[in-house]
């Protein structure tokens, strides 16, 4: 992972060259933009596999690009962590929804930065799982062919939603999912679920699971995540 290609398109200098001083002491190569234009140009003729993102930039804005991004076939599989400064939830909803992978707020840690973007390339890097799959971790098994979770050896009875939503956390731990992915990855022939009612089928949840229902928790502004 260490030689990993990674752009970070910035248009503050002081903090596009904090990014790329402790990413390439971590042995990553490193490129750098400082507008929406350089960054899409750059992102093109480099093909990093991953971008760091910030939302505030002058011209071409953040989500335009992170849109652009993965709506383009030749670059649509790129890992794309937006930077944001703290407030502006609603622009990091729209991100993870167009389809950025994950975020993190300004002021941050170099070292929390850096453990992000660790994050997100072995999530790329790790064999990905079937829906069909059987899923374990911790005292969860979840098993999609017999419609089966168990907590132990507890069998816990769920509906076809909270069903489908616990396997879906339990396929990425840490993974955070707006509530639109999570409607998008729950919906079903006859089941009609919607933003607005997924944080009721999460309490609900949470209750059936009991104890181990604090494992899933509410990312404030963004969604929900199984704790990793």
């Amino acid at each position: 992972m260490a030689r990993e290609k990674i752009l970070v398109i910035e248009d503050e200098d002081d903090i596009r060259h904090l990014i790329e001083y402790n990413l390439s002491r971590e042995g990553f190569r490193v490129f750098q933009a400082a507008s929406g234009e350089e960054g899409l140009k750059m992102a093109r003729g480099e093909r990093p596999n991953l971008v760091l993102l910030d939302l505030m930039l002058p011209g071409l804005d953040g989500l335009e690009v992170c849109k652009i991004l993965k709506h383009d076939p030749d670059t649509h599989k790129m890992q794309i962590i937006m930077v944001s400064a703290k407030g502006e939830e609603a622009d990091i909803v729209t991100g993870l929804e167009v389809g950025a992978d994950d975020y993190v707020s300004k002021p941050f840690s170099p070292k929390i930065l850096v453990a992000r973007v660790r994050s997100v390339l072995r999530r790329v890097a790790e064999p990905q799982l079937s829906s069909s799959d059987r899923v374990v971790f911790k005292e969860l098994s979840i098993d999609p062919g017999r419609r089966e979770a168990l907590i132990g050896k507890k069998s816990i009875d769920l509906t076809f939603t909270e069903f489908q939503m616990l396997h879906l956390f339990a396929r990425k731990p840490g993974w955070v999912f707006t509530r639109y992915q999570i409607v998008n990855a729950v919906r079903g022939e006859d089941v009609i679920v919607t933003d607005r009612s997924v944080d009721v089928q999460i309490v609900g949840l949470r209750k059936k699971l009991g104890s181990w229902g604090k494992q899933i928790e509410t990312v404030r502004g963004v969604g929900y995540r199984l704790k990793e």
